[in-house]
């Protein structure tokens, strides 16, 4: 029975509130269009912060992957104009400035850092790529240029082991391009030892780098080749075959004049 009495009780004050309910939101006007007003700009934002920024991010990706496609194919048109003679390593260069220019407006990190990576690897690329390698001031101002990108790099994805560790890595090469062979091989024991490192591919390059880099410390030089020997006349063999019922016309002999053999005549 007290449990009937219960649910009655309860049927009987939501009847009332849904009898009162248009009253009560006569007298709650303003406070419901406040809450409403509030919940759309809630929504808003929602849609601007992350709905769209999902949807940057994606243009983003896009983008950059497309710069990062180029540089290979490029290499390709530049080392196939080389081989017939035509210097067309300043075509890297416009890829490079693209790279930079999207690293400087990103802000992601991740992205950022690889655009800034990608951007001193195309600077040295050019520069290796070209027939006579420019002056001395110029290659070390543009490896300058790449070291300072690789240390962008660094900075925006010092959490990320791999292009941490990539970046790195590229620092130690320009060290190495600049002939600060020392400073090279700090780099590449820092990050060879590194175990945040570990598994990276950065960290592999690194260790062989260590291993070979003081044969880059001097110019190559090649011995000259030995003076070729002269050869020496040769004396041609002649085989001689008495002729015989099994001579052959490739046999070669000698034979006595007829007179030779013809009997004195007195």
């Amino acid at each position: 029975m007290k449990s009937d009495h219960r649910h009655e009780l309860k049927t009987n004050e939501l009847a009332d509130w849904l009898a009162h309910f248009p009253q009560w939101v006569q007298e709650n006007r303003t406070t419901l269009i406040g809450a409403g007003v509030v919940l759309v700009l809630v929504m808003a934002v929602y849609f601007v912060r992350f709905y769209r920024k999902d949807v940057v991010s994606v243009r983003h990706q896009v983008q950059l992957t497309g710069l990062v496609t180029q540089i290979p194919s490029q290499k390709m048109t530049v080392a196939r104009s080389a081989s017939q003679g035509v210097d067309q390593s300043i075509a890297l260069l416009p890829i490079a400035q693209e790279l930079k220019a999207f690293a400087e407006g990103s802000r992601n990190d991740r992205m950022a850092a690889l655009a800034w990576i990608k951007h001193a690897e195309t600077l040295r690329a050019e520069l290796h790529y070209r027939p006579t390698g420019g002056g001395g001031e110029e290659v070390a101002r543009q490896i300058v240029q790449a070291q300072n990108s690789y240390q962008e790099a660094l900075t925006r994805a010092s959490d990320v082991p791999a292009l941490a560790a990539t970046a790195q890595f590229g620092m130690g090469l320009c060290e190495e391009e600049l002939g600060n062979f020392e400073q090279a091989k700090a780099i590449y024991q820092k990050v060879a030892q590194n175990a945040e490192y570990d598994g990276t591919a950065a960290q592999a390059a690194a260790a062989n780098r260590l291993a070979t880099v003081d044969d880059y410390r001097g110019a190559v030089a090649f011995k000259p080749a030995p003076a070729p020997k002269p050869e020496s006349a040769s004396t041609p063999q002649i085989q001689i075959t008495p002729g015989g019922p099994n001579s052959t016309s490739d046999d070669v002999f000698f034979a006595s004049p007829p007179e030779a053999n013809a009997p004195a005549s007195h």
